[in-house]
């Protein structure tokens, strides 16, 4: 194998964390999805019983707050795009393979290098314009139920896939480009 291959192999930890980053935030947003909805789900249950029912009125402290739909929303948009960009890492994008076996090897292998940099360039959209976005019409915004909250935080999910799509991307065309040059080895 090329020194060039050996010495970039050595940057998979560095991938591995970043991968398992995501996956955690993910994970974090998820639980905290539930939670609130939940929360939620059961303040609207406990005024309706507490209106209807004299005898359960006690449960009236029980409220669903006004900021629980954004924050549920903005949390769902983090997901979305994260793991979107964590697809990329595992090849789980859907993709078009019915002609796969009718195309030469090394057609196939080009016409992957070309997706890769297709999708980088949508990362590098991604990361520079919603970072503009997030920066000048979302940080002027704020949330109706939270006022003292900036909307940019709603519009950042889209720069951060960006640039997770654009880190998890070169290391799926640095595995491509290798293929051309590395004999693959016997399982």
């Amino acid at each position: 194998m090329p020194k060039f291959f050996t010495t970039l192999d050595k940057l998979k930890p560095a991938y591995d964390f970043v991968y398992r980053l995501f996956l955690v935030i993910c994970k974090i947003l998820l639980i905290a999805d539930i939670l609130i909805t939940s929360y939620a789900v059961l303040g609207r249950y406990c005024q309706q019983l507490s209106r209807n029912v004299p005898a359960f009125s006690f449960l009236s402290v029980i409220t669903d707050p006004s900021w629980t739909e954004e924050i549920v929303l903005t949390a769902m948009s983090y997901m979305a795009v994260l793991s979107a960009a964590l697809a990329i890492r595992r090849g789980a994008h859907i993709r078009m393979t019915a002609f796969d076996r009718y195309l030469p090897k090394k057609l196939l292998m080009a016409l992957d290098v070309l997706a890769d940099v297709a999708v980088m360039a949508l990362g590098a959209v991604m990361l520079v314009f919603g970072w503009r976005y997030a920066t000048t019409l979302g940080a002027r915004g704020f949330y109706v139920s939270l006022p003292k909250l900036s909307r940019f935080w709603m519009y950042f999910p889209v720069p951060l896939a960006g640039a997770a799509m654009i880190v998890f991307e070169l290391e799926s065309l640095f595995n491509n480009v290798k293929k051309f040059f590395v004999k693959e080895e016997a399982k």
